[in-house]
């Protein structure tokens, strides 16, 4: 199989039990071997007492982006440790997108950089995850192997 088609498998593996990205309407837009692309439009119901974007909901779509890329070969991985810097508010009725980047992979850990836009490009917040897989793949080796 090759690293695409793999990534894509995980993916849709991973999206069939995430109902927490499901239920905020998060959107997979695209993932490959180490990253992947997210969306989410905020509503209603997500923006705070100052009228902008709740700072977890944001963090959750960096987060989602993050799980996507780091779990995209095969290997099941969580977070380890993640931080997130905002830059600029987001509002009501705006587009984000969360685009994963793998920066370092070696043994059981990763570093990803995720920058989340709104829909004019504009950064709304960098968010960096440490990954540690665990225990588990998404497919047997040997139907990886087998391609």
């Amino acid at each position: 199989m090759d690293d695409q088609t793999l990534a894509r498998t995980c993916a849709d593996l991973m999206w069939a039990d995430d109902r927490a990205a499901q239920a905020l309407g998060i959107r997979l837009l695209e993932v490959g071997p180490g990253r992947a692309r997210l969306a989410m439009t905020i509503g209603p119901t997500m923006v705070n007492g100052h009228h902008i974007c709740h700072g977890g909901y944001i963090f959750t779509l960096a987060d989602t982006a993050f799980a996507y890329g780091c779990n995209s070969r095969n290997d099941r991985a969580v977070a380890q440790h993640c931080s997130i810097t905002f830059v600029a508010p987001a509002r009501e009725g705006q587009v984000l997108e969360a685009v994963c980047e793998e920066r370092q992979r070696a043994g059981r850990s990763g570093v990803y950089d995720i920058t989340v836009t709104d829909e004019t490009g504009k950064t709304i917040a960098e968010f960096r995850g440490l990954s540690r897989t665990i225990r588990g793949t998404f497919l047997p080796p040997e139907a990886v192997a087998e391609g």
